[in-house]
């Protein structure tokens, strides 16, 4: 899926997953800058109180400019009122917007539990990036989205 063998976990609240998954929210916008190139896998982690991995989506192009820019730009596809958009970026001064494509949602969603039984996992504030073992990690988590992951890997999928 990803030339660079990682993926960006992302945390969203789970309204926003659900949005993504279904192909109503586009755009995913963060109060700092993100630099993940086009094409870069997205894991979404829906916030409490799902508080598990949800689905998949890749990224179609990232914008950063101030917080206007990004609402101008985006607005009708981010899933959110301007009071909100407003309130989430309160005193930032640049501001992304992740373009995403091709959702997939996980059969069966990948609960905390199972994650940090597989290892040391957390989740991200707003976003980090999973590579090798890490990716891997989340990847034996779930032999239903395992296979998935292992894609990003480059891994065959396990028998």
């Amino acid at each position: 899926m990803n030339e660079l063998d990682r993926a960006m976990l992302l945390s969203v609240h789970p309204r926003f997953a659900t949005a993504i998954l279904a192909g109503s929210k586009t755009v995913e916008v963060r109060r700092q800058r993100v630099a993940a190139p086009r094409g870069t896998t997205v894991v979404l982690y829906a916030t409490s109180p799902t508080m598990a991995l949800v689905g998949l989506a890749r990224i179609a192009a990232v914008s950063v400019g101030s917080p206007r820019e990004v609402w101008r730009a985006h607005r009708s596809r981010t899933g959110i009122s301007r009071g909100e958009f407003d309130a989430y970026m309160s005193g930032a001064t640049q501001a992304s917007g992740l373009t995403l494509e091709a959702p997939q949602p996980f059969d069966e969603p990948v609960p905390l539990s199972a994650l940090r039984a597989a290892g040391t996992f957390h989740p991200p504030q707003s976003y980090r990036y999973l590579q090798g073992e890490a990716l891997r990690q989340v990847a034996e988590a779930s032999p239903a989205t395992g296979a998935l992951l292992r894609g990003i890997l480059g891994e065959p999928a396990l028998a």
